[in-house]
């Protein structure tokens, strides 16, 4: 169920990374609810989720098949989804990879790739699509960061180094664009129990953990990420930028 209606997102051009699984999946399908033209990004095969949700929605987001840790491939995505739906209005910047690791056992390549594809990319496609919303007066980027660094998770020290730096990065676009119209903030989520999650990290023990530290006990599900970044997708926070908002059962404020 579509948890608010944004009319402004009716019609806008999308462009989400990492559309076609997890919280990636679920953002693609909240903005064709809105009515939005979405084209998203993904490494993985996802012409059956497309046409899944062709068939639920009458509406076929654009999948672009694309590592987005290669620029050049990760531009070409992005110029092919303006081609089909215009300039784009609205990046997300939602894919990553939170492989967990030790720091003992990380090499150059290792700390290249996984930076590669959780900031890296971000930067770029955010530098790829600001000229045309500055031509068109404005747009958003939402990019998405997590509470893994505000914890201070020790478990995957590269990927809490780039969702940190997601929120620098996100507060300098702000600044650099907001005379033209952009707004760019960051939407940091808790322990989203994705597909993903619950195969290779959530135990009876760890589950039992993280929920003694929510204010609300109930555990994310991608879902509950849609509603909070159509908001500031939309006009709805027209006057928010620079920001990060926490969605994470209150997680953050128990320290």
């Amino acid at each position: 169920m579509t948890p608010a209606v944004f009319p402004d997102l009716h019609g806008a051009s999308v462009f989400i990374t990492g559309g076609g699984s997890g919280i990636g999946a679920a953002l693609t399908e909240g903005f064709l609810e809105q009515g939005a033209r979405v084209a998203f990004a993904d490494i993985a095969e996802s012409t059956a989720f497309t046409e899944a949700m062709a068939e639920k929605h009458g509406s076929r987001p654009l999948f672009l098949r694309c590592d987005i840790t290669d620029t050049p491939a990760l531009r070409a995505a992005l110029d092919r989804a303006a081609g089909a739906h215009g300039p784009i209005g609205i990046l997300v910047n939602n894919a990553a990879n939170d492989a967990r690791h030790r720091t003992e056992e990380v090499d150059e390549a290792y700390w290249e790739r996984l930076i590669a594809i959780n900031l890296k990319a971000c930067f770029f496609a955010c530098q790829a699509v600001i000229p045309a919303m500055k031509a068109q007066g404005g747009g958003v980027i939402v990019n998405l960061s997590s509470i893994s660094y505000m914890m201070g998770m020790g478990d995957y020290p590269v990927y809490t180094t780039a969702k940190s730096g997601i929120n620098g990065l996100t507060r300098s676009l702000a600044r650099a664009h907001g005379m033209d119209g952009i707004r760019v903030n960051a939407l940091a989520p808790g322990w989203v129990l994705t597909e993903r999650q619950m195969e290779l990290w959530a135990t009876e023990e760890g589950l039992a953990k993280f929920m003694d530290r929510m204010c609300l006990k109930e555990h994310l599900t991608p879902r509950d990420i849609v509603g909070p970044a159509l908001f500031l997708a939309s006009r709805a926070s027209a006057a928010m930028t620079g920001q990060a908002l926490v969605v994470d059962g209150g997680v953050v404020v128990t320290g």
